[in-house]
C-alpha cells in the first residue's frame, strides 16, 4: 500500500525560493543515482537513458509520461533516477514535472515543502520562472503539482498543457512527466496523447500482467506511443560494485 494517500488540498501553496531545491541535497536512498551512482541499480537507470537517447538520434527535446498500471509500482522513484541519469550527459538539462494531481510525490522525495506549480502555471497565476525550480542536481529542475485541484482531467486536458509542454522543449533537453497510474485514473491517457513518448513502470511479481497488457493497449489506442517498459522489484547480484 503507498504511503501517499490522496487527501483534501491544505489551501494556497507559497511560492518557491528559487534557492530552497538548490541548497536541499537529495538523500532518500531510493534515489540510487543521488546516493549510490555505482551501483547496479543505478547502472540500470543508464542503460534505459541510453535506450531513450538511441530512439531520439537527432537530439531533439522529448516530452516522456511516466506511468503505472497500479498504485506503488515506483513510477515517482524511476523518475527521478531517470533524470539525474540524464544529466550525466554533458549539455541535457531534463525537468521533472509532477502531473500527479491526485498524490503528488517529487517535492516529497526530494525533501522539499510544496510550492505553487503545475496547476498554478496552467491557470496563469504564476510564471514558468516562479514554478520552476533548479535542484541540487545540476541540470535537473522540477515543477511540482502545487494547488491539487478538484477536477484534474479537466485541467490537464485543456489546450493550455500543450502550450506550456511546447515552450518547455524550449529551454530542455527532456521533460519527464510523472502521472497517476493509469489503470483507474485517465490523466496519464491525457497527456501521454501529446507527449513525444510514455514509458510504463512495472513492479515483478506483483503487477498483474492483465492490468499491464490492458494499460499497455488502452495507452496506444487514446494516441499513445510507449517506448517501452521499466521493471522495478528485480533482484540481482551488484556486480557493478566489483569494479
Amino acid at each position: 500500500m503507498s504511503i501517499f494517500q490522496r487527501k483534501k488540498d491544505p489551501g494556497p501553496l507559497k511560492p518557491a525560493d528559487p534557492e530552497e531545491a538548490v541548497n536541499t541535497p537529495i538523500v532518500r536512498e531510493e534515489i540510487t543515482m543521488a546516493v549510490n551512482p555505482r551501483s547496479q541499480i543505478a547502472e540500470q537507470f543508464r542503460s534505459l537513458r541510453n535506450s531513450i537517447t538511441a530512439l531520439n538520434p537527432s537530439g531533439a527535446p522529448r516530452s516522456i509520461v511516466v506511468t503505472s498500471a497500479v498504485r506503488g509500482e515506483g513510477k515517482t522513484v524511476a523518475t527521478i533516477n531517470l533524470a539525474l541519469s540524464m544529466v550525466e550527459v554533458p549539455g541535457t538539462h531534463v525537468l521533472v514535472v509532477d502531473a500527479d494531481l491526485h498524490a503528488p510525490a517529487i517535492e516529497h522525495y526530494l525533501g522539499l515543502p510544496r510550492r505553487q506549480g503545475l496547476v498554478e502555471l496552467l491557470r496563469g497565476e504564476c510564471s514558468p520562472d516562479v514554478a520552476i525550480r533548479p535542484t541540487s542536481v545540476k541540470g535537473v529542475s522540477i515543477l511540482g503539482a502545487g494547488s491539487l485541484p478538484p477536477n484534474p482531467s479537466q485541467l490537464l486536458g485543456s489546450d493550455r498543457i500543450r502550450a506550456v509542454l511546447n515552450s518547455f522543449k524550449q529551454r530542455f533537453s527532456y521533460i519527464l512527466i510523472d502521472t497517476p497510474e493509469a489503470m483507474t485514473i485517465s490523466d496519464a491517457s491525457l497527456l501521454g496523447s501529446i507527449a513525444d513518448g510514455i514509458i510504463l513502470v512495472v513492479r515483478l511479481n506483483e503487477t498483474p500482467r492483465h492490468y499491464v497488457e490492458q494499460v499497455s493497449h488502452n495507452l496506444e489506442t487514446l494516441g499513445g506511443n510507449l517506448l517501452g517498459t521499466c521493471l522495478t522489484g528485480a533482484t540481482m547480484a551488484d556486480t557493478a560494485a566489483n569494479y
